[in-house]
Parts: structure tokens; sequence; C-alpha cells
């Protein structure tokens, strides 16, 4: 069913964020981002996003003018933004003792200071309009420790805190405020993640998230309900929180997860292999 709705999402180049793009043009306009413009254009025409429903913009979301022109160009376009979905991201595993301090910068400009600067722009525009939609997408790494992505699981907590103040800050404004928090899942991301021993707890789930799966809650519950957390799935989610809840155990647990990451991480490199 096509809505007059208009959605502005960030990272549509790729994973998610591409899926999301190309699942929900039929219902809605948007305005897709992503620093990636080459690529971004080459997913316009190989998933064949349709011209009168979908704007592709660059975006780099660590700059705070750009933010201010991703407004524009969607009031300019389609008269109108009611829901802002944060998806770009950016990881790479390490341990924090070892990393370079550039990684440090990156991942906390990219996933928590960018993700900031959208929700301040569209979060100023929905309050003055009286209604909006800003939708975080962030991880089960913002409920839990995962050792060997250190660096990823600051700015995830990061994205956690900010998301929830943010809810209660707009709540007046009539406002919504919701922070999706995936599994791992079959996306680039995780697939540059199967060659680094540091990131083996991500394998460490009974399977990976589709982007199908993703497009399934957004449609049945985040859009539609506009609920302030959602964990996918629910079962990991309770285990995240639970480690959340007692970080002592996770202290003792860690190591068997880690260990069944591993496992898992290796048949997925022979199986590369063949």
């Amino acid at each position: 069913m096509q809505t007059t709705q208009v959605l502005v999402m960030t990272g549509c180049a790729s994973g998610i964020g591409r899926h999301l793009t190309k699942a929900l043009a039929g219902a809605y306009r948007i305005v897709a981002t992503d620093v990636n413009v080459t690529g971004l254009e080459q997913c316009a025409r190989d998933d064949g996003w349709p011209d009168e429903h979908v704007k592709t913009l660059k975006l780099d979301v660590r700059n705070a003018g750009e933010w201010e022109e991703c407004l524009r160009v969607a009031l300019a376009t389609f008269g109108r933004a009611d829901v802002l979905v944060n998806g770009a991201g950016y990881l790479k595993p390490g341990f924090a003792h070892e990393v370079d301090a550039a990684e440090v910068d990156k991942h906390l400009d990219v996933n928590a200071k960018g993700l900031i600067h959208g929700c301040r722009v569209f979060g100023r525009h929905f309050a003055a309009q009286k209604a909006g939609h800003i939708i975080n997408i962030g991880s089960l790494a913002s409920l839990a420790p995962a050792p060997g992505l250190s660096l990823y699981v600051a700015s995830k907590y990061a994205v956690r805190g900010f998301t929830l103040a943010l809810a209660q800050e707009l709540e007046p404004f009539h406002v919504h405020v919701s922070l999706v928090m995936p599994d791992a899942v079959q996306t680039p991301m995780l697939d540059l993640q199967v060659d680094y021993a540091e990131a083996a707890m991500t394998f460490s789930g009974a399977r990976a998230l589709t982007v199908q799966d993703i497009e399934r809650v957004f449609i049945e519950e985040v859009l539609p309900n506009r609920p302030l957390e959602v964990t996918i799935p629910m079962s990991r989610g309770l285990i995240a929180r639970l480690a959340s809840f007692v970080p002592g155990a996770v202290m003792g647990l860690g190591p068997t997860f880690v260990e069944q990451g591993r496992k898992k991480q290796q048949t997925l490199k022979a199986s590369r292999q063949k």
C-alpha cells in the first residue's frame, strides 16, 4: 500500500539499508543516502529503485552540514520528511590495545556522532511539525560486550544511551524514537569479520539473520507500532540483556561463546576455499 510518508535512510549502498530501500520503495517515498555515491547509484540501477519514489543523495553522516542539506533535499523533492532511519555503520574487528588511533575516531564518528547529527537535525524538524519517527539501528552489541569488537561495542552502547534519552526529550513533541538491535546480519559487514579471529563471538549464534528478517520486523513492528526498543531475535536479545544486568557472568561464559563462534567462523572460512 502506497503512503504519503517520506523516509530518509542512511547506509543505503550496502547491507540492511540497501535491502530496505528496495523493499519499502513501493510503499514509501525514500531519500536513500550513502557516503559511497557511486555504489549508491549502482544499487539504484541494479535493484531498479523507481525514480519517482527514490531520491539518491550523497551523505557523509560525519558532516553536520551535509545533514542540513539532506533535510533540505528531502523537503524540496517530496515536500515533507516523516521518518529518519539511521542505518549507516562501520566495523573493523580488533582488540582495543592493538588498534590504531584512527579506528577509535572512525567507529565513534560514524556510528555514534554521525547518528547524533542526524537525530539533531531531523529531531528539530520533527519537533517543529509535532510529528515524526526516528529509527536508530543499533546492535545486540548495544546491550552486551563482545571482545574483539570493543570499539564497535562502545559506539553501539553510546547509540542506545543516546536513543533512550532522545526518546524522552522528543516525547512531548509527539515524535517517536525507536532502537532496533539485531544480532549478526548476513551483510558485507559480517562477511569481513570471517577473516578476523578477534570477531569470533559474532558467529556464536545459531544462525546469522538475513536482511529479510530485518525487513519483516520493520514492516510488521517498527514502522506501524513505533516501539522504543526491539531486539532481533528476541531469544538472543534476552541473553544480551542478562549479560548487561550481570556483567560478571559474561566474564565466565564469554570464552564459551567465543569458542562456539570460532568453530563456525572456521567452517565459513573453509567453505570459501572450496
